[in-house]
């Protein structure tokens, strides 16, 4: 007799609090399922309205490719993650994920655990340098190894510098003296970018009725920022440095359990 299937919103914190109410994992689906209906231990979390594949002003066309692309520091370590609920953002991954046909973007990869390469959701973003508005322009789904690239100062300062430089050089088909000059280039923009304290956009989350939190300011950020990279910090050591140094980071998470 075939389980029945009625998925959940199951944040990852509250796995276990989920399995003990019943709760089953779909490894395929990578989804919480109650394996019948009525289970009140599980209502709690009942799955929200699927998202519109396109959301409202989402550019799909913005950032193509892959290219590195590194946040500003006023922003470091500060997404759309942190700034809504975690039901919300495991609706939003899973749309991401399912748009995408669970390919990279980028590269056309999936997931592969024995590669230790998952599936990740990145932000695109434009920015308004005369307003200091960075805006949230569109969601993409990524690779974790087109993910580290477009991160590149988060690579290097966890000693994954050479590898990026490698799986650009690969994905974008750029000979070694044009993958340096575009690294050096973005962190040319990088450089000019973080002098500026930007305001965050993510308007094009709240028609289709997710909760945003206000963003952290900027003096918290920076205190974000410093606590994370200093967790970071000597875990590897990079044979390869750009021209510029920094960190573009990054916290979304990992299509995993």
């Amino acid at each position: 007799m075939a389980i029945e299937r009625i998925w959940l919103d199951v944040p990852f914190a509250e796995k276990d609090e989920a399995k003990a109410g019943g709760a089953r994992w779909d490894a395929t689906a990578r989804r919480w399922f109650a394996p019948r209906a009525g289970m009140a231990d599980l209502e709690r979390w009942s799955p929200g309205a699927d998202l519109p594949q396109l959301l409202p002003g989402e550019d799909r066309s913005v950032g193509s490719g892959l290219f590195v692309d590194l946040v500003p520091s006023s922003c470091w370590f500060t997404n759309v993650r942190s700034c809504i609920a975690q039901k919300d953002w495991d609706r939003l991954r899973r749309m991401i994920y399912e748009r995408a046909g669970d390919r990279c973007e980028a590269c056309g990869a999936g997931a592969d655990r024995e590669a230790k390469r998952w599936l990740e959701a990145h932000e695109r973003w434009t920015y308004d340098d005369a307003t200091h508005v960075q805006t949230l322009k569109r969601l993409i789904c990524l690779c974790t190894d087109c993910h580290t690239v477009t991160h590149f100062g988060f690579a290097q300062i966890r000693g994954l510098a050479p590898q990026a430089r490698a799986h650009l050089m690969k994905v974008a088909k750029m000979t070694g003296a044009q993958a340096d000059l575009h690294i050096a280039s973005a962190f040319d923009i990088w450089q000019a970018r973080s002098r500026i304290t930007w305001t965050l956009d993510l308007s094009m989350l709240t028609d289709v009725g997710i909760t945003l939190a206000p963003p952290p300011d900027a003096a918290s950020r920076a205190d974000i920022a410093r606590r994370t990279l200093a967790g970071e910090a000597g875990t590897g050591t990079s044979s390869w440095v750009p021209r510029q140094s920094g960190a573009g980071a990054r916290t979304e998470t990992r299509r995993s359990r």
